[in-house]
């Protein structure tokens, strides 16, 4: 039975208390959305539950009662994948934030899905060791967000996604199970291994309410080592040079374009004054002195064959550090524009020939606006960024790119790319599922959300539309 406004209120403080149930307008707009501002959020409530119990029993209610429930981590998702647009009841997870366990001998911790990214860092830090899974929001975001996205961030190309770190987790089902997945074992042959499932659902099929994640060794000196390039394609050889030659830890790029928003807005000099359409950011660990002779002897076969341009290399912690935010500060720098961004990958090989085809694309549609490229080219994930012209309204600029955008995933479809990489689906990419997964694909993920979610509640109408029919 559907619940008044006052009766919901009223049930949710029955379950978390009545000072942790938010409707005030604030709170409304706060936690009824993530960095996407496609969708204007219009949640009913905001409840924050504080352990495993009250989670489930707000699943229970949601079952009783039809709520429909949307998870809220740190709200730094790119895809609307976090956003409450339709009288749905946010479920933040703000105070489940502590670590709970350690363990020096496996390397592994246990913590709660609320914990920052950060926090994991700095803790992992503390034991000697390292969480490598690293971007941008880490100040920000939750790992419980990070898990159910998937995330990649900079240093996949070495350490890999999200996905790789997680050793087990606790799950609250649509249906108000609780399910151990994996126990922190490295090897586990029995059966199907159901928390890479969660991995990655954007909340679609239940609530990771504890994970259990792995920890590396700390790097040795990281060393950062930015080059000028002419185009995509010298930057490949560039790759090609030095993944031969070093263990490298992350390869980005960043267009001439984006790296003036980024001088400009956050007062950053330029690394060196030759001035390339793209550049290239690499980074290894200095582990010993020849190392950094195979490094220098890579930059100079790449400046030798044209490859690269010009370039320089940090000489200490700082410096590398100062050569990360040429990078890094590119979101956050174009962020007042009101980007219209796509999160796209192809193979790897297949960089430069893709990025012309969108360059293309968008151009001869909309030859006056400004695209700003960066990403992970180490692993084939770029950033295509469309900034909007101060003159023209938010809701026609993203409508003229949501007609571009069917160009653009065309393009994907035909290199065999992911119209996702990294920031998931949520509402944003929606329409687009089809041109990276196909129908029988989609068939198979609503099937198996009605196994975990049979009545739908678990963040509905994200990645597709559940169909009523069960057949279907």
């Amino acid at each position: 039975m559907k619940l008044t406004q006052q009766a919901l209120e009223t049930a949710l403080a029955g379950v978390v208390g009545a000072d942790r149930v938010k409707t005030d307008a604030d709170s409304l707009q706060v936690y009824g959305k993530d960095w996407t501002k496609v969708y204007e959020p219009k949640p009913a409530a905001i409840v924050f539950p504080g352990n495993i119990a009250e989670v489930q029993a707000l699943v229970k209610l949601a079952n009783q009662h039809q709520l429909a429930l949307v998870p809220s981590g740190g709200r730094t998702g790119l895809s609307g994948g976090a956003v409450a647009c339709n009288g749905e009841v946010v479920v933040a997870f703000d105070r489940m934030n502590r670590i709970l366990d350690f363990n020096p001998v496996d390397r592994q911790l246990v913590c709660e899905p609320g914990v920052v990214t950060e926090q994991l860092q700095l803790f992992a830090e503390e034991k000697g060791l390292f969480y490598p899974v690293d971007f941008a929001s880490s100040g920000s975001s939750q790992i419980g967000g990070n898990v159910a996205t998937n995330a990649g961030g900079i240093k996949v190309i070495r350490y890999g996604l999200t996905r790789d770190w997680v050793m087990g987790m606790k799950v609250v089902t649509g249906s108000g199970e609780l399910l151990e997945l994996n126990h922190g074992l490295v090897k586990n042959a029995t059966g199907y291994d159901l928390r890479h499932l969660f991995i990655g659902s954007e909340g679609t099929l239940g609530f990771i309410v504890e994970l259990t994640m792995r920890l590396a060794t700390a790097p040795f000196d990281p060393t950062v080592l930015v080059l000028a390039v002419d185009d995509m394609e010298s930057a490949m050889h560039v790759l090609q040079a030095f993944q031969s030659s070093l263990n490298i830890s992350a390869f980005e790029f960043f267009s001439e374009k984006a790296l003036r928003h980024v001088m400009a807005e956050k007062g950053l000099q330029r690394p060196f004054q030759t001035i390339g359409n793209f550049y290239a950011l690499i980074e290894f660990e200095n582990t010993n002195e020849s190392v950094m002779d195979a490094a220098m002897a890579a930059f100079e076969n790449c400046v030798e064959q044209g490859w690269a341009l010009d370039g320089t290399m940090s000489q200490n912690i700082t410096q590398a550090k100062t050569l990360w935010r040429l990078r890094e500060d590119i979101s956050e720098t174009i962020s007042k524009f009101t980007p219209y961004k796509n999160d796209i990958s192809v193979q790897v090989s297949k960089v430069p020939a893709f990025l012309k085809e969108v360059d293309s694309i968008v151009n001869s549609k909309y030859p006056d606006f400004e695209i700003i490229w960066f990403g992970h080219i180490g692993d084939g994930n770029v950033h295509l960024n469309i900034l909007k012209p101060d003159a023209l309204p938010k809701e026609e600029f993203f409508r003229q790119c949501g007609e571009v955008s069917y160009g653009i995933f065309d393009a994907v479809k035909r290199y065999h790319g992911s119209v996702s990489a990294e920031h998931g689906v949520g509402l944003l990419k929606k329409p687009y599922l089809q041109y990276s997964r196909s129908d029988a694909e989609i068939n198979f993920m609503r099937s198996i959300k009605r196994v975990f979610d049979p009545n739908n509640i678990m963040n509905p109408g994200k990645i597709f539309d559940q169909a009523e029919n069960p057949a279907i």
